[in-house]
C-alpha cells in the first residue's frame, strides 16, 4: 500500500456568502464565488503549497462548489504534476435550497443550542449526515492507496465543517471533541503527516472554543 506522506486539507478562500449572508436568498450556495480578498487568500496558500510539494506529484480532490474550484485554480499548481478529481462527498453542509436569511439565522441559533453534530437543518443536513458522506469518501481514499504508484501527496480542497469531520473520522475523535472545535479560517491549511511509526499526526490543532463535554468514558 502506497500511503501518501502528506494529506493536506484546505478550506476555500473567503466567498461572497462569508461577507453577506443575504446572498443566499438570490444565489444557490454551490454557485457562490470568491471575493477579491478570498482570491488573495487562495493565492497566498498556493505559494505555500507549491513550496511544500516542490516537484512531487499530487492527487487532488475538490468539492464541486464554485468557490472551491476557484480556490484550487488560484493555487497555480503545476498541471503536469497533479491529478484532479471533483468529489461531491466533500461538498458543504446542505442548509436547504433557496435560503431565507432570517430563517437560517434562527436555525443556526437552534443548532448552537442543540449541538452542531446532531442538529439537522430543515430540508438540509445535520453534521452527522456530513460525517457519514465524508466517511464514505475516506473509504474510497483508502482504496486508492492500494495503487503502488499513488502520488506522495493528497490535496483536499473543501469546506471548514468537512475538514473537521474528516479529522474526526480519521483520528476517531468523539462527538464531544468535535463540538469543542472551531472551523479553520478561509484559506487555512491542516496537514496529516505520515511519521516513521506509520501513523499520521495533525500538523496543528483546530482552535478550541470550549472544553469537551463528554457523556461517558470515551471523552
Amino acid at each position: 500500500m502506497a500511503r501518501p506522506r502528506r494529506i493536506v486539507l484546505v478550506r476555500h478562500g473567503e466567498s461572497t456568502g462569508n461577507v453577506d449572508d443575504s446572498v443566499y436568498e438570490r444565489e444557490p450556495d454551490h454557485a457562490l464565488a470568491l471575493t477579491e480578498r478570498g482570491r488573495r487568500q487562495a493565492e497566498a496558500t498556493g505559494e505555500q503549497l507549491r513550496e511544500l510539494f516542490g516537484g512531487e506529484r499530487v492527487s487532488v480532490y475538490v468539492s464541486p462548489y464554485r468557490r472551491t474550484h476557484e480556490t484550487l485554480r488560484a493555487f497555480r499548481l503545476d498541471p503536469g504534476r497533479i491529478r484532479v478529481r471533483e468529489e461531491p462527498r466533500l461538498r458543504e453542509q446542505d442548509w436547504g435550497n433557496w435560503q431565507d436569511r432570517d430563517e437560517v439565522r434562527l436555525q443556526k441559533t437552534y443548532r448552537d443550542a442543540y449541538g452542531h453534530f446532531f442538529y439537522r437543518f430543515a430540508q438540509g443536513e445535520s453534521g452527522a449526515d456530513v460525517y457519514d458522506r465524508v466517511g464514505g469518501f475516506l473509504e474510497s481514499l483508502f482504496r486508492s492507496f492500494e495503487d503502488p504508484d499513488h502520488p506522495p501527496n493528497v490535496l483536499i480542497v473543501t469546506h471548514g465543517l468537512a475538514m473537521r469531520l474528516f479529522c474526526m473520522r480519521w483520528f476517531h475523535w468523539t462527538v464531544a471533541e468535535f463540538e469543542s472545535l472551531s472551523n479553520p479560517g478561509n484559506g487555512e491549511v491542516r496537514m496529516l503527516v505520515l511519521g516513521d511509526d506509520g501513523k499520521y499526526t495533525l500538523d496543528r490543532p483546530f482552535e478550541r472554543w470550549r472544553d469537551p463535554e463528554p457523556y461517558g468514558i470515551t471523552g
